[in-house]
């Protein structure tokens, strides 16, 4: 019985944790700037979509949609109406995707149209705000004072 004890010592199980951590705090703020750019990009890409969901609206109807939920999917045995054109996915008609919320303006006879991205939680979600309107061209804002129509375009 007088042999050695065989496993790790206290200091060797430390400087593994002390590894571990480090690694860690390198890694976990990468993996957020990621993510961060990633709900960026889908803000870009949805508000894209919107915009040809929109075209598609008037194209068929004459005249824009008066609500975000107007270009969502069908009800269940229903067919695409005015009020349900089934041209976006319900999760976009509701206004909120991939860390942004979404709010959509009418304009006057829902003859013209905004749209506005803004992030959830700007250290999160999201640094960007955007905007586009019939024109299709999509705006940036970075300072987090809110995008509209005079905001720098997307390049």
């Amino acid at each position: 019985m007088g042999g050695k004890q065989k496993g790790f010592s206290l200091i060797e199980l430390l400087i593994v944790v002390a590894i571990i951590l480090i690694i860690a705090a390198i890694a976990v703020p990468n993996f957020l700037r990621s993510k961060i750019a990633a709900n960026q990009s889908s803000a870009v890409g949805s508000l894209r979509s919107l915009n040809t969901a929109c075209i598609a609206y008037t194209t068929t109807y004459g005249q824009f949609p008066a609500a975000l939920t107007n270009l969502g999917p069908i009800s269940s045995g229903g067919t695409a109406s005015s009020t349900s054109a089934d041209l976006i996915d319900s999760v976009l008609s509701a206004g909120i995707k991939s860390g942004y919320t979404f709010t959509y303006t009418a304009g006057t006879s829902n003859q013209s149209y905004s749209i506005t991205a803004s992030p959830i939680a700007q250290s999160s979600s999201g640094q960007n705000m955007y905007y586009t309107d019939q024109s299709g061209l999509i705006r940036v804002d970075t300072s987090g004072s809110g995008a509209g129509a005079s905001s720098t375009p997307i390049g």
